[in-house]
């Protein structure tokens, strides 16, 4: 009886690890979507305030998010989300045209019926999002998207790099939207080439599927280099 009263007794804790899941989430979103500016410092204190969330969860997604590279620590000043420039741009579309082509051409002869119908699916989904006016949907399916993408190829090192970088492009594709006054526009753009390499792969024409990466990404830097 007295184990019993002593368990009905005990205050629900929530799991601390959701909850700086939770907290990286939230601010994920808020930094890519740049609510959150580039440059803008980011204290415990009014982190807390804002997003209802403990200071160790929020610790930990902060330096998740500085692992990242859309968090930096300045020594004696503390954290500000990353500044966004063209050096830095430069080097995200570089290695997303080096990884994602390479991951698309190698997921043309190794994917899967079920990754490729996937695909296939995500792109519909993404259009379908953009005609919605969905924004928090369409980011949903196109992180899915990478990540189907990425397994399809079947390479370990893949599968982790590129996941972990979609957050830095995402922002970088959010600046692009806010100059030309809105995302509809680039959505559609990066919507032909999910098609395209959908297509492609489905196809299992890995020159396509390199290809189609590779030209989008380009367009995405030439776009981003007017603004920065």
């Amino acid at each position: 009886m007295i184990a019993t009263a002593a368990v009905d007794n005990l205050e629900y804790q929530p799991d601390p690890r959701s909850l700086a899941e939770k907290a990286y989430q939230l601010l994920v979103q808020k930094i890519t979507q740049l609510e959150f500016a580039p440059g803008l410092p980011l204290g415990e204190k009014s982190l807390i305030e804002e997003l209802g969330i403990g200071r160790t969860p929020i610790r930990e997604a902060l330096q998740r998010l500085a692992v990242e590279g859309l968090v930096v620590h300045l020594t004696n000043r503390g954290m500000f989300v990353s500044e966004v420039n063209g050096t830095s741009a430069q080097h995200i579309y570089e290695f997303r045209s080096l990884i994602e082509s390479q991951a698309a051409r190698l997921a043309a002869t190794r994917a899967n019926d079920k990754e490729i119908q996937d695909l296939v699916n995500l792109h519909r989904q993404l259009v379908q999002a953009t005609e919605d006016d969905d924004i928090d949907r369409y980011v949903d399916c196109d992180r899915q998207f990478y990540s189907v993408l990425a397994g399809a190829a079947q390479n370990t090192y893949l599968a982790e790099v590129i996941p972990r970088i979609f957050n830095l492009h995402l922002r970088l594709w959010f600046v692009i939207s806010e100059r030309v006054g809105g995302w509809h526009d680039v959505a559609r753009a990066h919507e032909e080439m999910t098609q395209s390499v959908a297509e492609a792969i489905s196809r299992r024409d890995p020159d396509e599927a390199e290809l189609a990466i590779k030209i989008y990404v380009h367009r995405r830097h030439q776009d981003i280099r007017e603004f920065l």
